[in-house]
């Protein structure tokens, strides 16, 4: 008796180390960019004259430089969130409804594709929720001078979406007191505040398009996910 008991007990005990053993992690680093049609950098007086007026717009993209999400491998691949929202984002208030489209790098074979599909929905939270379209095309974010703090950055989503940025200069501050009034609207390891040369998006689903250049309102950085 007290041997079936203890066969009994083994076998509960193992359970969770067999059902654990069949779980695939994820674990991924790569590159971001986002702009949005408002300011991030700035003085509180700019900012608080746009909120409730614009910041409702943002582009974000990913790039994966290295690592699998779900046991699929996806370096190289990239994918992008287009996201209209009904407030300023990053203020403070109610920003639903939230619809977004994402744009999924073509390059990708069809177990990719989900992936990073379920990737982006992971990292955008909120604003990726309700996807009401997505989209294939040719994703590229190429990041020059190797750092943050100086970088230029251009992300093309085929004819769909594009983001161009280059560093701040103090040429670039109006009212002298600016700061990183808005964090990036996802996690990053690290990420630093740009001038938007270009910020567009010309695709079909949220009932706008939209180009907000010559703003202080990109962010470029960095990323992992790990589980």
């Amino acid at each position: 008796m007290r041997n079936s008991v203890y066969v009994f007990l083994c076998a509960l005990l193992a359970v969770p180390l067999l059902s654990g053993a069949g779980l695939t992690k994820s674990n991924l680093r790569g590159a971001y960019i986002e702009a949005r049609n408002a300011d991030v950098y700035t003085g509180p007086c700019f900012a608080n004259g746009e909120a409730g007026q614009v910041g409702d717009l943002a582009v974000l993209g990913w790039r994966i430089e290295q690592g699998s999400w779900e046991g699929v491998p996806l370096d190289g691949l990239s994918v992008v969130g287009i996201v209209r929202a009904g407030n300023t984002l990053g203020a403070g208030i109610s920003i639903y409804p939230v619809r977004s489209v994402l744009i999924v790098d073509q390059r990708a074979n069809p177990e990719q594709r989900a992936a990073l599909r379920s990737l982006a929905r992971r990292m955008g939270g909120e604003l990726l929720e309700d996807v009401v379209r997505v989209e294939y095309a040719p994703v590229s974010l190429t990041i020059k001078n190797n750092s943050v703090h100086t970088a230029t950055a251009t992300l093309e989503a085929g004819a769909l979406a594009r983001i161009e940025t280059r560093a701040l200069r103090s040429s670039d501050d109006i009212c002298h007191n600016e700061e990183t009034f808005y964090p990036p609207l996802t996690h990053v390891d690290h990420a630093m505040p740009a001038f938007t040369v270009a910020d567009r998006f010309d695709g079909q689903g949220l009932g706008e398009t939209w180009s907000a250049p010559d703003k202080r309102s990109a962010f470029v950085g960095s990323f992992h996910y790990a589980d």
